[in-house]
């Protein structure tokens, strides 16, 4: 029996390394430091005017894997449309400010392209193919941030199928990850107590016959559900309505002292039937609420329908009674339907009543909700897997080197770049492209924290998920490594000003997955992250990456591998201090040097190389030393502060 949950180690990084963090596992995004900044809105009088204030970053990473599985457009969108809603519901109000998303798919296999790694296992009838999700997904996360006022400046694509050890591993169940950054006043950072009487209110669009089961649909396998109930899960987007949304809260913690939000929560997965026995619980309180005064888009729908319906663009609220003129001034200017439902009551009890039937739906201790579970207990035995070496002395250079180049890990991300606006808000100072040709080839991503000054935010990602297949700590530790070496471009003061977001997946209840599971955040929580000196403080978990379905008599599955996705995030003093990977020509006689973190073994497992060759080879990568990363950061700082690097 280990001595420690998976969570409780995530937790750990954070006991280790607090330092920065504001708010970390209690609310809808986490919060680390900022610096005083200049913001500009307008003052109650309707002046436009700067604002010094004490300004924190938030940052979160979620994702939305079933839903972009089921319908790539709308499930990607509404991915980004609810990351943006975490941000804007953090504390008492806060602003998103720029996005990130990434995509992780089976091979494509292009009709007009045939690749020689490319090898045809099926998939079930009514999930979108990888190609499919390839051209869809991205358009649906850009076309949502951009349509909300959000630039989308980082990201990452990578594609994974092979048959492994008589096993399909791949992601038929794709990775859809949409994260970003944002800002918050210092003293909107925590969430108020609710007062008895408080009003529940409702802010953005109406309910409609949609998401219904979503949360619990991507929680299952892919292909387990009926098509019907697989439909019904996927949420619809609509940016406009979220804006709207998003103005109103704007205009409330632009009042100072006088916001009128005591709390708030985004609607996200379950509907109302989650969004708002939080806000009561959180504050303290329980709610007795009208079901009818629920805004819905249709007038057929049951109550069971009205309740848990995950229409999206949607926040649940708290004010004061004495607040609701002000409240309703705000949402008539900014056009932005809004509804109270109820209040709050001092006993901590949920009530909803129908008085269209003249019964009582729901009416339960918050206790039974949110009491303590048992703790969930899994039996798990190691699967020792060997694999065969990869051998790259018989291949054929030229052709090798065409393959590679063609990979869509490797490839031009062009595609998935120029599809939206990247200086939308004004507030972008690093995007992916780099240098007078414009390649997409940026480590990092920066954002600006005002208009005046040149103090801002970096991120960067970091993932290599085939490596699990030979060595799943390895992978994790791959992971946290590369978001970091790619956030040194950045001037980041040190290690202990950076924060980590980590999307841990895997297909629970697979021979062996758990089991490397467990290892891997053993790795990256428990040892690589306290040696680091950085901590954890917000991710999620997906732990259903596995798609099944019949092809006749036969039971098909692709398994995707224990896959963690690590997102970086960190302030920076001078964003224009931020390095490329641009060749400089102007500056007289320069080097380049190379930093071998590996030592000289040039280790080839489950890399680019192994893949387009249908191999996966049997030593993976791994970051072995790190005393070595931290001194590549600290030096790379150093040389940078001295303008030695270019």
């Amino acid at each position: 029996r280990q001595s420690k949950s998976l969570f409780a180690m995530i937790r750990h990084t954070q006991a280790m390394s607090p330092q920065r963090t504001v708010v970390a596992y209690e609310d809808n995004a986490a919060v680390m430091e900022g610096a005083v900044a200049h913001r500009f809105y307008a003052d109650p009088d309707r002046r436009y005017a700067a604002h010094a204030e004490t300004t924190h970053i938030l940052m979160k990473v979620e994702t939305h894997n079933h839903p972009t599985a089921i319908a790539p457009f709308p499930g990607a969108a509404t991915g980004s449309g609810g990351e943006i809603r975490d941000e804007g519901a953090t504390g008492i109000g806060a602003r998103p400010k720029a996005g990130l998303t990434g995509f992780t798919v089976s091979h494509l296999k292009i009709p007009s392209l045939p690749q020689p790694w490319e090898v045809e296992h099926g998939k079930p009838e009514r999930i979108a193919s990888a190609l499919q999700i390839m051209l869809e997904g991205p358009i649906g996360a850009a076309s949502f941030n951009n349509e909300f006022g959000r630039p989308n400046l980082l990201g990452y694509f990578r594609t994974f199928e092979q048959d492994v050890a008589g096993e399909v591993r791949g992601y038929h169940k794709p990775i859809m990850i949409a994260g970003g950054i944002g800002n918050i006043a210092a003293r909107d950072a925590h969430k108020r107590p609710l007062t008895d009487g408080a009003l529940i209110i409702q802010l953005g669009g109406p309910g409609m016959r949609i998401g219904m089961g979503g949360g619990a649909a991507s929680s299952m396998a892919t292909g387990v559900n009926t098509a019907d109930l697989d439909f019904d899960s996927v949420q619809r987007g609509n940016a406009e309505i979220q804006r709207r949304a998003q103005e109103v809260i704007d205009r409330c913690w632009q009042l100072g002292e006088q916001n009128p939000i005591l709390s708030i929560h985004d609607v996200g997965a379950g509907g109302l039937s989650n969004a708002l026995p939080e806000i009561v619980h959180n504050g303290g309180k329980g709610a007795r609420l009208d079901l009818r005064a629920i805004p819905s888009e249709e007038r057929g729908m049951s109550p069971r329908e009205i309740w848990c319906n995950e229409a999206q663009e949607r926040y649940a609220l708290a004010i004061l009674p004495e607040s609701l003129s002000l409240f309703r001034a705000i949402c008539e200017r900014e056009r932005c339907p809004f509804a109270v439902l109820g209040q709050a009551t001092p006993e901590e009890r949920l009530v909803v009543t129908d008085p269209v039937y003249g019964n009582t739906p729901v009416d339960m201790e918050l206790s039974v909700l949110f009491g303590k579970p048992p703790k969930m207990l899994r039996d798990v035995v190691h699967v020792a897997r060997e694999h065969a070496p990869f051998d790259p002395g018989s291949i054929d250079l030229s052709d090798a080197a065409y393959r590679v180049l063609q990979f869509p890990a490797v490839a031009d991300k062009t595609f998935l770049v120029t599809i939206g606006d990247r200086t939308v808000g004004g507030l972008c100072a690093r995007d992916p492209m780099v240098g007078p040709w414009q390649v997409p080839v940026a480590d990092v991503a920066a954002t600006l924290m005002d208009f005046d000054g040149y103090a801002g935010e970096a991120m960067a990602i970091g993932e290599r998920t085939p490596l699990a297949l030979i060595d799943a700590p390895a992978s994790g530790r791959m992971a946290v490594g590369e978001a970091i070496t790619n956030l040194a471009a950045a001037g980041v003061r040190s290690l202990a000003d950076v924060k980590l977001s980590a999307n841990w997946m895997a297909p629970a209840g697979h021979p062996g997955e758990d089991a490397a599971l467990y290892d891997m955040v053993r790795a990256v929580a428990l040892e690589l992250c306290p040696a680091l000196g950085v901590s954890i403080p917000v991710g999620k978990d997906s732990m259903s990456m596995r798609t099944t379905w019949r092809d006749g008599e036969a039971e098909r599955a692709v398994m995707a591998p224990v896959s963690l996705i690590v997102s970086a995030f960190a302030p920076m003093s001078d964003v224009r201090r931020t390095l490329t990977p641009q060749l400089r020509f102007d500056c007289g006689e320069t080097m380049l040097l190379l930093a071998d973190f590996g030592d000289g073994q040039n280790r080839l497992g489950a890399s680019t190389l192994a893949q387009v060759h249908n191999r996966l080879g049997g030593t993976a990568p791994d970051l072995d030393d790190v005393e070595t990363l931290k001194a590549f950061f600290t030096t790379v700082q150093s040389l940078h502060a001295q303008d030695r690097l270019l």
